[in-house]
């Protein structure tokens, strides 16, 4: 019976209401969350009872879980306890096809088979997992009710998953119950804490008893001859806790005393022997053998089943059984459950008191026993390591295998906190002098996401040990340089490698640790001799022909150091090939994925986005199925949304960009997924017209006023600058744009392409400076001309005409319509055409501008640049022009003439040869081409590689060759 819980039982009521009646209705689901708050004692597991009765009664489907003080540090405890009595009664086959290809991302997480694949997903690819599992559960077996009692005491990883997944419960037939210690969460729950808050209410904070529900309490169990002052005094006694109240009444039942206030004074001594040290005494009067089973329950948690606690307590099966009964006679342990062999504490406070009171070398040496019990019961190495950590370290090596097969098992469970405190255990035990390398190494893996600075120690003390193998110097080097380039020393990064390839007896080796050299030394913002690197890596890379890794990461390398410096784009994009021929995974632990990224950016630059759009997809696909959905899959989002911003899809880049920021800052903060991130969706906010928005997100993460430690794109100073140019704070945004080329000419990075702050200090200065902004302008030409791709040179012409006048100005915009119209650039192309229309228009040539300024509304309007498409409109009103219906279509499926004329020049044919072919103009057969270089996503170039994938299994006929 409870007692002054009814309006948390009211509450529950209204809120199964919710969810069971419209679960029913087949409306949509109205779930939630109950969070219930109290100190110890004050009855949360009695009323969390209650809601699960309640609940089952309801017919709903529970899932349920309890915190454990001693599993704590087990990851996914708690998460393990929920789902697998749903997964028991299915098979492996089953539940593969429940968790489709999310399976091997959560089975180590939810304890189900993993396969030998040494896949390690990141947390946030399990939490991912999790929500999906429990989703599918919620809309499958709904009305579902989801309760964790005592979750203070839950393990880490599932706080941090049920923090995250309790704000879509609302949205699920899913009622999420949790009950805790407020006064116990642990640090790292900060976010759990505000859980109730942020989901729109507030936890019911429970009250102790007043003397009216205690006096109620002694009638209902010592019967109606009580006396009030009897019961106060329980009420004093116990302070109004409703488990000591109950456990004292419980002892005056059991004493046979009656409840009159003149047996008062004997109520003090029961009431001591509820908790703390009177609850030992009363434990220890039952006898030595019911002190030592309550030992082994104790340090053995929940994996307490009679066997393994009667093992680690020496007892004897008949010894066992009376040791039992006692416990429970005299509520110490709980009646049997649902599963009669287990053995619990009455409540957690019992347990607590237990493990608290045995003595400190009886604690060591009986975990000791436990990791032996369970280990030899086949329970993992994870739960032999929780025992393991409890024990004292003495250099054995049975205890460093435990804890090393454990920290492989968190790890690939996506939970590398946990791998991390059992190395770190296993390296004080110590191992031998032959492994101590191998556990540094391992641990400083462990470390490297989340604490890289840490990981940096322990790899810098594996590199000193003498019992270091080559391969592994070789790993943990490269580790080292990853960890320093995390933590924004890139300088050391490219030192240690330079140093490994100096010193190593390898080839392989010494290869390898020059492409990291290179690699790391190309993201240096403070990189002091960048063209004495680039002659090295053009000359090893001319005598390389990609037949191992290294060589085709030292290509790749070439081909993005050849982009960047403004080489003809044909040298970069014939090195970007070469490197993808034998293969560039993303997913490759031992290599990681920036060169991967920076060849696919490489085709992006060289007017060949589409190539670029269709690797990140591959790469981002093969990030998702490893359960990398944290960083990595941050900058594939991000940059992803990069490409189609440069094939002018402005509403799906800021789409890609805003869910990799989301991922971004969740992974942390004022990291180079953020700078990434923000740069891109600055400009593309720009591009829509939203200053004001993109001012706000800068100002938000202070963009702009801190410049990053490395090489980002887009140049961080650079898109600040253009801010600054919509503000109209031009002369702040010409001292951020001479300071950029100040940074980047020295280095010899002098792509437009890839940081255009040429064009935009010419637009910055063009009013105070007309003379000097041509000349910038017309420098710009040059060198694009230099790179070679319509879409280079389109956009320096179209920068300069906008600071050039007269004649000049008409005819520099009439020939970057005429480049950009070759290139992919859709919203560069939209531009180009509404400002030679307007400049047309203001020429006195109104019907000449009319057309341009319709293409440049239609192509604006597909691009989804919302400010451009209303100039074209203004454009066209203030020319005395009604715009017409807009005729484009927004879709990739090439026109049956795109496709034509786009297969003849795959072919090398020339425009001309195409329009007698068909019989149309050559200027229909140019602006075809356009549409189809828009939606291929790619220039002439590009053609040939792209159309046989277009044309697969459309059934037309082939075109004749030249």
């Amino acid at each position: 019976m409870l007692f002054e819980r009814d309006d948390e039982l009211t509450l529950f009521d209204s809120m199964l209401d919710d969810l069971c009646g419209r679960a029913g209705e087949g409306s949509a689901p109205n779930g939630g969350l109950l969070a219930i708050a109290g100190s110890a004692g004050l009855g949360k597991t009695t009323l969390v009872a209650e809601v699960r009765r309640k609940a089952a009664a309801r017919g709903c489907t529970l899932l349920a879980a309890r915190g454990s003080e001693q599993e704590e540090g087990v990851a996914f405890h708690v998460v393990r306890q929920l789902v697998q009595p749903v997964l028991a009664s299915s098979s492996e086959d089953e539940h593969r096809k429940i968790l489709g290809s999310w399976y091997d991302i959560v089975a180590p997480a939810v304890g189900l088979v993993a396969s030998r694949d040494e896949v390690a997903p990141d947390p946030q690819g399990v939490r991912d997992g999790l929500d999906w599992l429990v989703t599918r559960f919620a809309v499958q077996y709904a009305p579902v009710v989801l309760v964790v009692d005592d979750a203070h005491w839950a393990d880490e990883e599932t706080l941090a998953w049920l923090t995250s997944f309790a704000l879509r419960a609302s949205d699920l037939p899913l009622l999420i119950v949790v009950a805790y210690r407020p006064e116990e969460l642990p640090r790292h729950a900060a976010e759990f804490r505000r859980l109730a808050t942020r989901h729109g209410s507030r936890p019911l904070d429970l009250s102790p008893f007043t003397p009216g529900a205690v006096s109620d309490l002694v009638r209902d169990m010592l019967g109606e001859g009580g006396d009030e002052l009897f019961a106060r005094e329980c009420w004093a006694l116990t302070a109004g806790n409703p488990y000591e109240a109950v456990e004292l009444v419980a002892r005056i039942r059991d004493r046979g005393i009656k409840p009159q206030y003149v047996n008062a004074t004997e109520l003090r001594e029961l009431a001591s022997a509820v908790r703390g040290s009177g609850l030992i005494d009363r434990l220890e009067r039952l006898g030595p053998s019911a002190v030592r089973l309550t030992w082994a329950v104790a340090v053995l948690g929940t994996d307490a089943d009679r066997d393994m606690a009667a093992g680690v307590a020496g007892l004897g099966a008949e010894e066992m059984a009376d040791a039992v009964e006692r416990l429970r006679d005299a509520r110490i342990l709980a009646a049997p459950g649902d599963a009669p062999s287990r053995l619990d504490f009455f409540h957690p406070l019992v347990g607590t008191a237990v493990y608290r009171a045995i003595p400190a070398a009886m604690r060591v040496a009986m975990h000791g026993q436990a990791a032996f019990a369970v280990s030899e019961a086949g329970l993992g190495a994870t739960s032999a390591a929780r025992h393991i950590m409890e024990m004292h370290p003495e250099s054995d090596r049975w205890a460093v295998c435990q804890l090393r097969a454990a920290a492989r098992d968190y790890l690939r469970a996506g939970a590398p906190d946990a791998a991390r405190r059992c190395l770190a255990r296993a390296l004080r035990e110590p191992p031998a002098l032959e492994e101590r390398a191998e556990v540094l190494y391992e641990l400083g893996c462990s470390a490297l996401l989340n604490e890289p600075a840490t990981t940096v120690n322990h790899l810098k003390a594996a590199l000193e040990e003498p019992e270091l193998a080559p391969e592994l110097r070789e790993s943990v080097t490269y580790r080292l340089a990853q960890a320093l380039a995390h933590t924004d020393r890139m300088g050391e990064a490219a030192a240690v490698v330079a140093a490994e390839a100096k010193h190593s007896t390898s080839a392989r080796t010494r290869l390898r640790m020059q492409a990291e050299t290179f690699q790391w030394n190309a993201f240096r913002a403070d990189e002091e001799d960048s063209p004495t690197r680039s002659r090295s890596l053009a000359k090893l890379a001319e005598h390389l022909n990609g037949r191992g890794k290294a060589e085709r990461y030292i290509l790749g390398l070439r081909a993005w150091d050849a982009m960047v410096r403004g080489e003809p784009a044909e040298t970069a994009l014939r090195y970007a090939e070469q490197a993808l021929e034998g293969g560039l995974p993303w997913t490759d632990d031992n290599w990681g994925f920036e060169v991967p990224i920076l060849v696919a950016l490489t085709f992006m630059y060289c007017d060949q986005p589409g190539r670029a759009d269709d690797l990140f997809s591959q790469g981002i696909a093969d990030c998702e199925r490893k359960g990398w959905r944290g960083a990595h899959l941050s900058f594939g989002l991000t940059l992803l949304g990069y490409i189609k911003f440069h094939r002018g899809r402005l509403a799906e880049a800021e789409d890609l960009v805003h869910s990799g920021l989301r991922i971004a800052d969740r992974v942390g903060q004022q990291i180079p997924a953020q700078w990434f991130a923000l740069g891109i969706l600055i400009e593309i906010l720009l591009a829509r017209g939203r200053v004001q928005e993109a001012q706000e997100l800068s100002d938000t993460y202070n963009y702009g006023q801190v410049v990053p430690d490395a090489v980002v794109y887009p140049d961080s100073e650079t898109v600040y600058s253009e801010l600054l140019i919509a503000r109209g704070l031009r002369t702040d945004a010409e001292e951020r744009l001479r300071a950029v080329g100040r940074r980047l000419e020295p280095r010899g990075m002098r792509n437009p392409m890839w940081c255009p702050w040429r064009p935009l200090l010419a637009q910055t200065i063009a009013h105070t400076d007309p003379g000097g902004a041509a000349e910038i302008a017309q420098e710009g030409i040059e060198i694009a001309r230099r790179f070679g791709t319509p879409g280079a040179i389109g956009r320096a012409l179209h920068a300069a005409a906008k600071v050039a006048s007269g004649a000049d100005s008409l005819a520099l915009m009439a020939e970057a319509v005429r480049q950009l119209e070759k290139s992919p650039a859709a919203y560069e192309l939209a531009q180009a055409l509404v400002d030679h229309g307007a400049m047309l228009s203001r020429a006195g040539l109104p019907q000449d501008a009319a057309d341009l300024l319709m293409r440049g509304l239609e192509s604006a309007a597909l691009c989804g640049a919302d400010a451009l498409a209303a100039r074209a409109r203004e454009e066209l009103a203030a020319s005395g022009l009604r715009p017409l219906q807009l005729r484009a279509i927004d879709s990739d499926s090439l026109t049956a003439q795109e496709k034509a004329v786009a297969e003849r020049a795959a072919q090398g044919w020339e425009n001309r040869r195409i329009a007698d072919e068909l019989g149309t103009k050559e200027r229909t057969v140019e602006l075809l081409l356009s549409g189809a270089f828009r939606k291929l996503g790619t220039n002439r170039d590009g053609l040939a590689g792209l159309l046989p994938h277009q044309s697969r299994g459309s059934g037309t006929r082939g075109v004749p060759s030249p």
